[in-house]
């Protein structure tokens, strides 16, 4: 039980087989109050519903402060500490550099960079408070080999983006004992890529992974939890690469 007593916050939780939804059922096996953020209300009670009871399921847009705040404050009133917070939540698009709009650059980058920042200025005031807490920043290995996989630039440079943020906080909060890590999935099989990948594409990229296999979303929540967890206690400003050898450096 290796974050028992703890309360952990998953946003982007709530489809039945994304890496959000199977690190949150993790947790829960692991001892953790879990609270699902989505933007879709009665799928994150739905969530959280399936994964027992104490567990809480809320609509929350990441990208916007107002919601995030009042959120947050929910959480604290039901559970009264924050110890772990995941900015799982993050969207995808697979434009050409030239065919990026204003619009899809906002979505994409307010969703998963925006999304990470407000997410964790939320939280830092209680974890510093308590003197301890862990957040974890889902980054992608499109931010590391330039995209090439399903995303376009935009999203690469979000998840960049979001590395470089988990890194300088990571620097910053380090004396209030307060970790941040990222991990860098590679090609997890979820039901967004399930849909984007014909039979001889997929056999294409598993011939350049070493573990000769797609991720699965658990691979990531075991991640997730070693961050979240004290087994990383003298972790901090990591990322964390999940990609079956796609990507050695």
């Amino acid at each position: 039980m290796l974050l028992q007593g703890k309360v952990a916050i998953i946003t982007g939780a709530a489809s039945a087989r994304g890496i959000g939804r199977a690190t949150a059922t993790t947790f829960a096996q692991h001892g953790a109050r879990v609270v699902i953020l989505d933007l879709d209300a009665s799928a994150a009670r739905d969530a959280a519903a399936s994964l027992g009871e104490g567990h809480l399921g809320l609509a929350a847009n990441v990208a916007d402060e107002q919601q995030v705040r009042q959120t947050v404050a929910t959480i604290l009133e039901q559970f009264g500490r924050i110890d772990v917070l995941v900015n799982n939540a993050g969207i995808t698009q697979p434009l050409k550099t030239l065919d990026i709009r204003g619009s899809d650059y906002d979505k994409v980058l307010d969703v998963s960079l925006r999304g990470t920042l407000l997410m964790s200025q939320a939280v830092i005031p209680v974890m510093r408070e308590q003197r301890a807490g862990s957040i974890v920043c889902m980054s992608s290995v499109s931010a590391q080999r330039g995209g090439g996989i399903f995303g376009g630039p935009h999203y690469s440079a979000a998840k960049a983006g979001v590395l470089g943020l988990g890194k300088a906080m990571a620097r910053e909060l380090g004396p209030d004992n307060v970790r941040v890590n990222s991990i860098a999935p590679g090609l997890i099989h979820t039901d967004i890529t399930g849909g984007l990948m014909q039979d001889d594409r997929r056999h294409a990229i598993i011939d350049g992974i070493p573990l000769g296999r797609l991720g699965e979303a658990q691979d990531v929540a075991n991640a997730a939890l070693f961050l979240a967890s004290d087994l990383s206690s003298y972790l901090t400003g990591i990322t964390l690469d999940v990609n079956g050898g796609m990507l050695i450096h």
